[in-house]
């Protein structure tokens, strides 16, 4: 079976609002544990449901701190769908930084590729949390009806 290193580095990690993605039985994942990028991105929130995007401008922002996780193919699928790649997030293989002994592994990221450079302007984070002074993310159950619009963060 083939097994895949993913990192998170918003809704997804331990405690935050989609983490129950990982729980629901749709296949393998385990916590390898915190990590950080090797490069420096910008980690933001945008749009008005406060989504946590890290944008595909290496060299900017801060080395971002999420979670490593061993996701088998099935989970990975789950996460490809969650994160709509590769219509919306651009999944790309990057090397992350293990904290606990500080060794390098390829990792699967989740980026924005094609975005909106004013969004360059919003607040650039180290680490994502809902839990703390940022605005609260809205899950996607409470977005009523309307349709997230990716024009609001990809340029076309």
């Amino acid at each position: 079976m083939a097994f895949h290193k993913v990192f998170v580095y918003g809704t997804l990690k331990t405690g935050e609002p989609n983490y129950h993605t990982f729980s629901q039985n749709l296949g393998h994942y385990k916590l390898i544990g915190d990590a950080i990028t090797s490069v420096k991105y910008p980690l933001i929130i945008g749009t008005k449901y406060n989504i946590p995007f890290l944008l595909h401008e290496p060299g900017t922002g801060h080395n971002v701190r999420g979670e490593m996780y061993e996701v088998d193919n099935k989970m990975l699928a789950v996460l490809d769908e969650l994160e709509d790649h590769p219509n919306f997030y651009i999944r790309e293989e990057n090397d992350v930084i293990l904290m606990r002994d500080s060794t390098a592994h390829k990792a699967w990221i989740y980026f924005i590729k094609n975005f909106k450079k004013q969004l360059l302007d919003n607040e650039m984070l180290k680490c994502y949390t809902n839990n703390g002074t940022f605005p609260k993310y809205v899950e996607r159950y409470l977005r009523k009806e309307e349709a997230f619009k990716y024009d609001d963060v990809l340029n076309n």
